[in-house]
């Protein structure tokens, strides 16, 4: 999946599918950047980050957080995360 296949999601009139499409948006970009990370480790990275990789590393660990919450929150507010 990529952020395109979530514009239906995110422009929905109903909110749970609002909240997938936030929760889709997040985890997809978490991947990207930790695939980044992994190419970096590993030497295969094309480019010459700006940052710090430390920052990068922060940035993934916050995304994780927030992907947990949303996690939680979904199985409270009984919110299928599944793609279709």
């Amino acid at each position: 999946m990529e952020l395109k296949d979530t514009k239906d999601l995110m422009t929905s009139g109903d909110y749970k599918e609002r909240f997938k499409a936030e929760y889709l948006q997040t985890a997809i970009r978490f991947h990207k950047l930790k695939d980044m990370l992994d190419k970096w480790d590993n030497g295969t990275l094309n480019f010459t980050p700006t940052c710090p990789r430390c920052i990068y590393k922060y940035q993934l660990d916050a995304m994780d957080k927030y992907l947990d919450m949303l996690e939680i929150r979904a199985k409270l507010e009984n919110i299928s995360l599944k793609e279709d």
